[in-house]
């Protein structure tokens, strides 16, 4: 009876796992009206041909092919100049020149309207294949779609953003100055961050029960309300941010996220990609299009008096308003005290025994947290160049190890203590903390509460019919109807976890692993052998932890195309002539430490640079300092222009003792009387700022330019085979400053 328990328990593993797992692709052949990623790939070779950072001809050859991509698909698209400006880089206020492509499919009785937003811009050193090649090619195979089927009921605004790697200045841009945009609407963001995976709506605006029952109705939805907790607290931003911080706009957010090693890396090819991710998103990003098209977008527009709880089941959404989330957790805590009580009456467990469990209950949950920990500095300490990276490239064998793991110390504290302190109260113990995380969750983050609370509610019910019935065969079918309630809610999440953080915080997926073997456990239990070989089961499973870390780290080496990732910029002070190498990473690779050899504040004469970075000298490279010219002053305003004399990609300014400043006809924000922003794609004239100064006083300024690419700087050694350029926004990064009083 238990083995076929635990076979019908497996199989709703496997089935809960497959159906958040992205479809098969569909090919060129089908039919007209439907999402292809084939099709849709073809948009992504094209994107993907070359790195194309914000301002760069690179770019504008990518916009050029959605602008003819839309025209040819009958549509009107325009190309949106102007100058976006935002907080999203911390102290630094971030400013870009910008060019979005707009175009609108328009409804046929609209009652508002439906942005679908995605940008077209990489970084400076990723080919943006995935990120977000394939949040555009998912808009322009969307767009080919919708217009082979029936008209929708409202408009769909297509937006193209530009410098959303830069700063998010394409969608604060749309946002801020485009006339479609006044009246707010639904807002649908496509994104990615790496190469795989299932698309997960990740994001939504707050009260966001209506959104969530319509992105139910998606043909493949996969989705947590925990995750939407996370990344609220999480400091990352998207396109989606800006249209988030308006009142008039409501929407969600989707992206894969799973193979990060690629992540905003030269790797970020189209050869790269999963195109049953594409499909995953397309197919999803169609239905939305046509469900928020055919709606009441003004009602839509508008938050729910909520958010929702939700998370994925087999061939659906479970859904559940967000007012019951204190309910359940009261709920859980309840039917696990009430379990305690009754197997006290009865006589299965003396009181002793159960507070020892409801003490011991929270040793392998601390215990998988810190194990989990250490596996990942292990793998660092074996393997430096993990250090730099969220995720292994290839991470499979190792997410199977940290598993294993987790299963070893369930088993090992399980068995250790089944004979002294009993199954019973260990099952109560264990769910009692389940209990308790439940209603931690709901007072801190409502939306994950679900996690604890539910399985925690089904496994203190089990637990009451089991010692109430008095029947082996009621009590397992009891623990086992509890079990499958645990492993819908929890296996996914486990599942989803894995990628979104990385085995560099794999203690959250363990955390929810443990839990779920928590509430396996009176089921488990007839498994695991009471006499000489009870600890069997936990040998078997360390046995099988060690094997897979090991398969794991000789499958997962780097090579050409699985490179080591290092990160080196270099910076010119024009005014002394001193060079400097530096570097981000946080234990310089061999490779690295050809060129930074130990540790120089550099933050004072380069702003971009932070006080961490490792440093070395360098040979000063025969580059011109940007010049600042059209200098006007009048009273405590001056007006100045900066002109870079090389191809450079940003131009940073800071000065203090300033009052207020404008840059490009945009008020930026002024901390503390010190002027600190980083102005992107600058345009060819030079960028206009006016400053207004606390005193008549002269002001020092210091400008500085960034471009991109190492290669022809004297004194730089090539990278190796297997070696390669770690995914960031500061990879090849090449600083002139200078320090010009006004």
């Amino acid at each position: 009876m238990t083995l076929a328990a635990l076979v019908v328990l497996a199989a709703l593993t496997f089935l809960s796992l497959w159906s958040v797992w992205p479809p098969a692709p569909k090919g060129e052949d089908a039919p007209a009206d439907q999402f292809s990623a084939a099709r849709a790939f073809d948009h992504v070779e094209t994107i993907g041909q070359e790195v194309h950072v914000a301002g760069s001809k690179a770019a504008g050859t990518v916009r050029q092919h959605i602008v003819d991509t839309l025209t040819g698909l009958g549509l009107s698209p325009e190309v949106h100049e102007g100058v976006g400006a935002t907080g999203a880089l911390g102290s630094t206020y971030g400013l870009a020149h910008v060019n979005n492509v707009v175009a609108v499919i328009p409804g046929t009785d609209s009652t508002g309207r439906v942005f679908m937003v995605a940008h077209y811009d990489s970084v400076q050193v990723s080919y943006g294949a995935n990120d977000d090649g394939a949040g555009t090619s998912t808009l322009l195979e969307t767009a080919r779609a919708l217009t082979q089927g029936e008209p929708l009921r409202n408009d769909i605004v297509l937006v193209f953003t530009d410098a959303e790697e830069a700063c998010l200045c394409g969608a604060e841009a749309f946002v801020h100055d485009d006339p479609l945009a006044a009246d707010g609407g639904v807002v649908l963001n496509f994104e990615a961050r790496g190469a795989s995976g299932p698309a997960i709506m990740f994001e939504t605006s707050r009260g966001n029960a209506a959104l969530v029952d319509e992105y139910a109705q998606v043909p493949y939805p996969v989705g947590s309300s925990m995750a939407v907790e996370v990344y609220r607290i999480l400091p990352n931003d998207t396109d989606f941010t800006p249209f988030r911080e308006q009142d008039r706009f409501t929407g969600l957010n989707s992206a894969y996220i799973d193979g990060s090693a690629v992540y905003h890396s030269p790797e970020d090819r189209p050869e790269y990609m999963d195109k049953a991710s594409l499909q995953h998103h397309g197919s999803n990003a169609l239905a939305l299009a046509r469900s928020f098209g055919n709606g009441d977008v003004a009602e839509l527009a508008q938050p729910s008096s909520g958010d929702a709880t939700y998370f994925p089941a087999p061939g659906t959404l479970v859904r559940y308003p967000g007012w019951l989330v204190w309910p359940f957790a009261v709920a859980a805590v309840l039917a696990v005290a009430a379990f305690g009580v009754v197997a006290v009456r009865r006589g299965l467990v003396a009181r002793r025994r159960l507070v020892a469990a409801l003490l011991l209950g929270v040793v392998p949950i601390v215990a998988v947290a810190v194990l989990a920990q250490l596996l990942w500095l292990a793998l660092v300490a074996i393997r430096p160049g993990y250090g730099e990276m969220i995720d292994p490239w290839r991470p499979w064998w190792f997410r199977a190890g940290l598993v294993l793991l987790v299963a070893t110390v369930l088993l090992t504290w399980y068995t250790a203590l089944r004979n002294r302190v009993g199954a019973t109260a260990l099952a109560v113990g264990a769910l009692a903390w389940l209990a308790l995380l439940g209603v931690v969750l709901a007072a801190l983050t409502p939306g994950g509460s679900y996690l604890a609370a539910l399985p925690a509610l089904a496994g203190g019910l089990a637990g009451i019919v089991a010692v109430l019935v008095r029947s082996d065969t009621g009590g397992l079918v009891a623990h086992t109807v509890a079990g499958a309630i645990a492993v819908v809610v929890l296996a996914p999440i486990v599942l989803l976890f894995m990628p979104a953080l990385g085995l560099a915080t794999g203690a959250a997926p363990a955390l929810f692993a443990v839990l779920l073997g928590m509430v396996l456990l009176p089921v488990l239990d007839g498994a695991i052998p009471r006499g000489r070989g009870r600890a069997l089961p936990a040998v078997v499973a360390g046995a099988a932890t060690v094997v897979c870390l090991g398969v794991g780290l000789v499958v997962d080496q780097f090579d050409a195309r699985h490179p080591l990732p290092t990160q080196l910029m270099y910076a010119l002070d024009a005014d002394s002539g001193q060079a400097w190498w530096a570097s981000q990473e946080i234990e310089p690779s061999t490779w690295t430490s050809q060129f930074v050899t130990g540790h120089e504040d550099l933050s004072a004469k380069f702003p971009m640079l932070t006080a961490d970075e490792a440093t070395g000298p360098a040979e000063a490279a025969d580059l011109p300092a940007p010049v600042v010219g059209d200098v006007t002053r009048t009273g405590s305003a001056v007006s100045f222009t900066v002109t870079p004399k090389r191809a450079v990609r940003l131009v940073g300014l800071t000065a203090s003792g300033v009052r207020t400043a404008t840059v490009e006809g945009r008020d930026v924000p002024v901390t503390d009387g010190t002027f600190d922003v980083v102005f992107n794609a600058p345009p060819a004239d030079g960028v206009h700022v006016t400053l207004t100064l606390a005193t008549a006083d002269p002001v020092e300024v210091r400008v500085t330019d960034g471009s991109d690419g190492l290669a022809d700087l004297p004194g730089f050694r090539a990278r190796p085979t297997g070696v390669g350029i770690e995914g960031s926004h500061t990879s090849e990064l090449v600083l002139v400053g200078t320090t010009v009083t006004l």
